[in-house]
């Protein structure tokens, strides 16, 4: 144990962010240094508030079954170079989940119960960055080769993570991405002020030294078809996202000026490392002095709000049909569960207006043909309209951010021949194996849309499956619980 009375001694601190009106006029990160950096002056002090539990929730509430307890207690002894032993033994990536997973582990620490819980998520990010500036984040290369190749299609964390585990197991492995860069909604979901590039491209070069191949600009299912695929690799893994956006089909949405995140966010992330917005030349979307409408709460959204805010905004507001939750648990959800409370964002700091429980019910258009106004309705729980509530807002840039609804079909999916269950998701058994053999499947293609972390922890139980199949029945890969245990939801 860290320190018998630490969690006595010591209240939750997590980093400090950067001053609001400096970090909107960049778009580097929103801590000072990073996150790993900002809290290492009180980093120990905060590890030691772990209470080595004898039942450690957090191992329940991390769907990658990190071992918490021990490098919190690692911290504190300043044993830096066995504390990332420990987080890499069961998290590919943790300066990715330690920027961007919401932490279920926190929710379900046991000190959560009736103090704060334990800043799980800044130690974890405080020990990857501390193990990248002391040169400790190595290549790991394969002792030997087993022959056997593999194609991952998608280069977002969940086929990065299975690309990794089956190099390290020997086998040769190619990434192939649509985009020009590796990274998927990473490189290009992700705006730079959550996770600045560099971060992706240091474990990008790890991963290339220990032998993965990336091929980007290559689009499987077009120019390389599912048929090629098969007969030039021993194994095939979809990794290919949950990336249809969930439309707003209501009276006015073929109006100009409407998008969906996807289509803004990308553009301003290229922008902002010096890039072109677009490959064909056309315009970039922007919010530059416009009146900006969000259609969606969640993380998409946020990431929306911060882009918005520093492209210069006229004004931001986000619209969510769920009602305003509650700032402490709620009773229906009791620990050690991940409760629906209220959050505020690094961009929800910067500005802008959140409105709960309304529906849009029109988008209205000018004589250009362009929005100028949303039509909107309060609702109930139950979501239905409540007579007398309707109202007009302002908008030049309307964002829809509600989500996806399955992968992407045709294409590298028809061609392979794989089944869709019912809500158009790729299916797959326990070992993450589709309906065609020696075609695997991990991620959100599968799940359904989730979060980074249980990317991650699918693709190392799916190359688990991938090497039983190769090697025909061992592995020494670990192997989490199967997707059929699993719940839908964090």
């Amino acid at each position: 144990m860290a320190d018998p009375k630490g969690f006595l001694n010591h209240g939750r601190q997590v980093a400090d962010r950067r001053p609001v009106d400096e970090r909107v006029q960049d778009w580097n990160e929103v801590y000072p240094g990073g996150p790993g950096r900002a809290l290492l002056p009180i980093i120990r002090e905060q590890a030691s508030r772990c209470m080595d539990c004898g039942i450690p929730f957090c191992h329940q509430g991390c769907p990658l079954g990190n071992i918490i307890p021990e490098w919190n207690d690692l911290v504190y002894r300043d044993d830096w170079d066995a504390a990332i032993e420990r987080l890499h033994a069961t998290n590919n990536f943790p300066e990715f989940t330690g920027r961007l997973c919401p932490a279920p582990c926190e929710t379900a620490c046991v000190l959560g119960i009736n103090q704060d819980p334990v800043t799980i998520k800044n130690v974890e990010v405080s020990i990857i960055e501390r193990a990248f500036e002391s040169h400790n984040v190595r290549p790991q290369p394969p002792e030997w080769l087993s022959g056997k190749t593999v194609a991952v299609v998608g280069s977002g964390p969940a086929g990065l993570a299975v690309a990794q585990q089956l190099t390290r197991a020997g086998h040769t492995v190619a990434v192939y991405e649509r985009a020009d860069k590796i990274g998927g909604l990473m490189r290009y979901g992700i705006p730079e002020f959550k996770m600045e590039k560099k971060v992706l491209d240091r474990r990008l070069e790890q991963m290339r030294r220990e032998g993965t191949v990336f091929r980007a600009g290559v689009d499987v299912g077009g120019e390389l078809t599912g048929e090629k695929l098969r007969e030039r690799y021993d194994a095939v893994v979809l990794a290919i996202g949950s990336t249809i956006a969930r439309d707003l089909p209501v009276p006015g949405r073929e109006l100009g000026g409407i998008h969906q995140a996807m289509e803004f966010l990308p553009q301003a992330n290229r922008v902002a490392v010096g890039e072109p917005a677009t490959s064909d030349g056309s315009a970039q979307i922007v919010a530059t002095g416009k009146h900006v409408v969000i259609i969606g709460g969640g993380d998409t959204g946020a990431d929306c709000l911060g882009t918005s805010t520093r492209q210069g905004a006229a004004s931001v507001t986000q619209l969510e049909i769920m009602a305003r939750p509650g700032e402490d648990r709620p009773g229906n959800q009791p620990w050690p569960t991940y409760p629906m409370t209220f959050r505020v964002s690094s961009a929800h700091e910067e500005g802008g207006d959140r409105v709960y429980a309304v529906s849009t019910q029109e988008f209205l258009g000018n004589d250009e043909g362009n929005v100028k106004a949303l039509r909107l309705v309060e609702v109930d729980a139950s979501f239905a309209p409540i007579a007398g509530t309707e109202k007009e807002i302002p908008a030049d840039l309307v964002l829809l951010a509600m989500g996806f609804v399955g992968p992407e079909q045709g294409g590298v999916v028809d061609q392979l021949g794989v089944e869709l269950d019912e809500r158009g998701n790729i299916v797959r058994d326990k070992d993450y194996a589709s309906t065609v053999k020696g075609v695997y499947v991990a991620g959100d293609a599968g799940r359904g849309q989730s979060l980074i972390v249980w990317a991650i922890a699918e693709g190392r139980a799916a190359a688990a499956a991938v090497d039983k199949y190769l090697t025909g029945g061992a592995t020494t890969l670990p192997a989490p619980i199967p997707p059929t245990e699993r719940p839908v939801t964090a």
